[in-house]
């Protein structure tokens, strides 16, 4: 691994010389082999597995999207096998309730006949939470996430209860076309770092897929890493410079995206209600870190900008009901703003 160098200077990260070179150095095959691990097991969705593992290693949770059959369920449990992580999951039901996901206080009595109240944890508790068909509770239910997701911790009785460390969502929806389902409110949706969509693989990989799940055995992953060696990683992806190009670009491509924004075009304008806010150049921040960091690489390129442009802003755009109503594509949208940072 060679460290990028970009002549218009160093805005952000700071690389405690060849200790953190030295450790990068040394990650880079172990995130390797996390990816083949992970590929191994959940088959044709290379680029899928790619984001998945660039927010676990800038510290967010992501939202998947798609059909049910597509694997994100065995994705999310592969992950967590291989990174060693302690995973929990959640059904996400309609009458599924707040205090089914973030534990409840109940009354308790000791061996002294004195009563008192106890918390009991609930499935929140994890460091790698699958929720599962999120988008199939009410919005009351969905929002008990909405302080672990960005405090870490959770409030009951007056009382905060800190999660543990690292914690990471992976949410899993379905479309919204399907029966069953309600939207996700636009707080929550802020929330996720990556929204990132699954589609159908392709026939070689189908083929793969059927001859691998459909025998006496199944093939399972063992882990590679643990909690204090991702924690480790994660810190390191903070660290990882970002040259003043990479800063200039992420700011334009968000803020392009908005359509009060002076720099915004008329399509923009036209088709856009609300653009990403700041959190979302937070998040395309530090994913492009953790892409390069992935890749081998010390430092992001603008390639990593565009590559994770649309699964970090996508779910951060609202269109206005005329562009709705005529069929706009968010994504393409989003491309092609991000293509004329090249």
């Amino acid at each position: 691994m060679s460290e990028q160098q970009y002549s218009s200077g160093v805005s952000a990260g700071t690389l405690q010389g060849e200790a953190d070179v030295a450790e990068a150095d040394r990650l880079a095959p172990v995130l390797r082999h996390v990816r083949q691990a992970i590929g191994g097991i959940v088959l044709g969705q290379d680029s899928v597995i790619e984001q998945v593992l660039v927010t676990i290693l800038s510290g967010g949770h992501a939202l998947l999207m798609g059909a049910p059959g597509l694997g994100k369920t065995l994705l999310v449990n592969t992950a967590s096998r291989v990174l060693g992580l302690d995973a929990t999951r959640i059904q996400f039901t309609p009458d599924l309730m707040p205090s089914d996901i973030t534990g409840a206080e109940i009354l308790d009595q000791d061996a002294d006949g004195r009563r008192a109240f106890r918390f009991l944890p609930g499935p929140i508790f994890g460091q790698l939470v699958l929720a599962d068909e999120i988008n199939r509770a009410s919005p009351r239910t969905q929002s008990a996430l909405l302080q672990a997701m960005a405090e870490r911790r959770v409030t009951q009785g007056g009382k905060d209860y800190a999660l543990p460390r690292p914690f990471h969502v992976l949410a899993t929806q379905n479309p919204i076309e399907q029966e069953g389902t309600y939207p996700l409110p636009e707080a929550q949706l802020d929330r996720f770092m990556l929204q990132i969509s699954l589609g159908f693989p392709g026939r070689d990989a189908e083929r793969q897929m059927l001859l691998q799940t459909t025998g006496v055995t199944t093939p399972t992953a063992s882990a590679l890493m643990n909690a204090e060696s991702l924690l480790a990683a994660q810190n390191l992806v903070r660290r990882l410079p970002v040259g003043d190009q990479i800063v200039d670009a992420i700011l334009t491509l968000t803020r392009s995206l908005r359509p009060e924004d002076p720099s915004a075009s008329p399509e923009v304008r036209e088709a856009v209600s609300y653009g990403p806010g700041p959190r979302a150049a937070q998040a395309l921040m530090i994913a492009t870190r953790a892409r390069a960091l992935l890749d081998g690489r010390l430092a992001p390129s603008l390639d990593d900008v565009v590559a994770l442009a649309s699964p970090v802003l996508s779910h951060r755009i609202g269109l206005g009901f005329g562009a709705r109503a005529s069929g706009t594509d968010r994504e393409a949208l989003i491309r092609k703003q991000a293509q004329a940072l090249l």
